[in-house]
């Protein structure tokens, strides 16, 4: 039997179509569904992350269980060619929180906040191998 896990960042906007155009405009993303309501209002998103991974997101809506308030999440995103996606991101305006600096621990790595106030930090540090 084979088993995949994924792990997808999930969260909730007040403006998803600007939400939407940021990820895929600035960072790069691509889209994968949107899906709207009859007012055509975004109910849940999936973008995928060029170098593997998604994000999903939706509107914000207060009265349902699984709440999350807009603009709280952090994302890291790992890019092989941080100097594009740095690049991609100022030329589309995102609003640089931290600019393209070399880590201490090897990486190079640059921080945007989107519409909504989420941090989005794209580096080129993979993460540690999965522990055994």
């Amino acid at each position: 039997m084979t088993t995949t896990t994924r792990v997808f960042p999930a969260f909730q906007s007040h403006d998803p179509d600007a939400l939407l155009a940021f990820l895929t405009g600035a960072l790069g993303f691509v889209e994968n569904t949107v899906h709207r309501d009859d007012d055509g209002v975004v109910v849940h998103a999936q973008v995928d992350w060029p170098g593997g991974g998604a994000v999903m997101f939706g509107r914000h809506r207060p009265d349902q269980q699984w709440c999350r308030e807009p603009g709280t999440a952090g994302v890291y995103l790992v890019a092989s060619d941080i100097d594009a996606v740095h690049e991609r991101a100022r030329a589309a305006g995102a609003d640089v929180a931290r600019g393209l600096e070399e880590t201490d621990y090897g990486a190079r790595e640059f921080t945007v906040r989107d519409p909504e106030g989420n941090l989005w930090s794209i580096g080129t540090y993979e993460g540690e191998p999965p522990a055994a």
